[in-house]
């Protein structure tokens, strides 16, 4: 499952689509929280499986998942309004610790964002020393951010102003190199939900439909099969109602934590 932005009435209708854990497996790739509405209502429900289905659920980090972006784009002024900044500052902790990539029967490499030039070994991956805050550049900053490009023919400067594009040679030099069939990523909305670049060697699944309410595109998510054959179910744009948010625990005392992530996952 890719990207979901705090569209959280989207995340139960993929749910309902795939299956509820821990009748299905799943393997989220990041970018939870941030620009849709409902933020708290998404993460919660995430680590809450997390916790409960800790061999059936996983939960990568994405770029989103980081104090200076949440700051800009919607989590910290959600929490600050709905609960207080202590609680932003907890869920901080938990992103600071999310595991950064996954390998499925060790032939599927899945990531949020993409490729590295620092990517020597899966074990600069293993290295990379958790709880940390997203470095303004190198690998794990790569990892998060960056993106496949038509144009780039290796390693070309991002639009974004971080990290890099990179081109279909880096794809098949990493999929030769480390005996891999497929990338598949986040971090890109694309108008079908999923996205095949370089002959099907990358492909982009975004899950959050009608991202931000302007793109009117589809959301997807990716199923595997014991065989690794890959398809893909598709939700559609749904228009939600606007609702009235509650303050979470406004009352004086106590708050009680959010749940922390595991990190088992490498």
């Amino acid at each position: 499952m890719g990207d979901i932005h705090g569209q959280y009435h989207d995340l139960i209708r993929l749910f309902e689509m795939g299956g509820f854990p821990p009748d299905s497996n799943y393997l989220l790739l990041g970018d939870y929280v941030d620009r849709g509405k409902q933020s708290l209502e998404t993460i919660l429900l995430l680590f809450c499986y997390k916790i409960k289905f800790p061999e059936n659920f996983f939960l990568l980090r994405g770029n989103h998942e980081c104090a200076n972006v949440t700051r800009v784009y919607g989590f910290y002024d959600e929490c600050k309004r709905r609960t207080n900044v202590k609680i932003w500052k907890t869920f901080v902790d938990a992103f600071n610790s999310l595991p950064i990539a996954a390998l499925v029967a060790g032939k599927i490499f899945c990531v949020h964002g993409g490729l590295s030039p620092s990517l020597n070994s899966m074990d600069d991956v293993r290295n990379i020393m958790r709880p940390t805050d997203v470095p303004e550049y190198g690998l794990l900053n790569d990892l998060l951010w960056s993106d496949p490009s038509d144009t780039a023919y290796d390693w070309e400067d991002s639009e974004r102003g971080v990290s890099y594009c990179f081109g279909k040679k880096i794809v098949n030099e990493f999929l030769m190199k480390f005996d891999l069939d497929l990338v598949c990523r986040a971090h890109m909305v694309v108008e079908d939900g999923y996205e095949f670049f370089n002959e099907r060697t990358l492909v982009t699944v975004f899950s959050a439909p009608n991202y931000c309410g302007e793109f009117d595109n589809f959301g997807a998510i990716m199923s595997i099969n014991e065989e690794l054959l890959c398809s893909f179910e598709l939700l559609t744009p749904l228009d939600h109602p606007s609702t009235n948010l509650p303050a979470l625990n406004k009352t004086k005392g106590r708050r009680p934590s959010p749940p922390m992530a595991e990190t088992s996952e490498e």
